[in-house]
């Protein structure tokens, strides 16, 4: 096996080396220019994918936190132009209601670098590089590997009883469903508590669920569990349909005191 040792290379050779390796950053990767002039300065290298989109690349040969701004820089001015440029590069060819990505090179990046990034409403896409020389031999080879942006944690979005209640687009409805919880609430004084949740209302004695409460636009339908444990719905569309529900709620309420 021959032996090599790790090059050190200046920014006009990386970049030239993004231009001749395209295929081994991303399969499909297709060079389409570089050094563009834009408003904020001229672009290192721009390329195409596979899907047609226009990728924007910034490179640097140290790890640098700016380069991302940079990036974001050329990324807006060729999202801005994205349908000059497909008519400007013929070849290859260029979607211009494809998203435009962001990639940026570098040997290393920062923590604060790709916490950033996992915050951004776009396409953006990390490759730490490297370059080796086979002893005997000058070329310089190129190493590239993706780095993971890790997804931003789930934001908990809290339900509001108000913001189901408003769902209902009828205020005849609204005025029934606010009635209903407030005399579901006399059924054990101090037990009965009504907690808004994701889609529905659920309703609990004791800390148990005995129903849901799923708001409609034009009516309203409960949920429980029957006697015998199976699940039924019932819409709400009428005075006579609340009527009917009334007595099954509450059965449903002292099943779950007595079980």
């Amino acid at each position: 096996m021959k032996k090599y040792r790790k090059a050190e290379v200046s920014e006009q050779q990386l970049e030239d080396l993004v231009r001749r390796n395209t295929s081994l950053i991303e399969d499909g990767l297709i060079y389409v220019d570089h050094q563009k002039q834009t408003a904020g300065g001229r672009l290192d290298v721009l390329m195409v994918d596979s899907g047609k989109s226009l990728v924007v690349a910034e490179l640097k040969v140290i790890e640098d936190d700016g380069m991302l701004l940079q990036g974001l820089d050329y990324y807006d001015y060729v999202s801005e132009h994205v349908e000059s440029f497909a008519r400007l590069y013929k070849t290859p060819e260029i979607e211009p209601t494809q998203p435009v990505r962001l990639l940026l090179i570098a040997p290393s990046f920062s923590k604060t670098l790709v916490n950033r990034c996992k915050w951004l409403n776009l396409s953006v896409s990390l490759f730490r590089f490297s370059c080796v020389k086979f002893e005997g031999d000058n070329e310089i080879i190129p190493i590239f590997m993706e780095q993971q942006i890790t997804p931003p944690p789930e934001i908990v979005e809290v339900a509001q009883l108000d913001d189901h209640l408003n769902y209902i687009t009828d205020p005849t409805v609204r005025a029934k469903v606010t009635a209903l919880l407030d005399e579901s609430r006399s059924w054990k004084e101090g037990n009965i508590l009504t907690d808004p949740i994701k889609d529905s209302i659920s309703m609990k004695v004791n800390g148990h669920v005995f129903c849901y409460l799923y708001p409609r636009r034009q009516h309203f339908v409960i949920g429980i569990y029957d006697v015998d444990g199976e699940w039924k719905v019932y819409p709400v569309k009428t005075d006579e349909d609340l009527a009917t529900v009334k007595p099954i709620l509450k059965a449903a309420m002292e099943r779950r005191v007595t079980g």
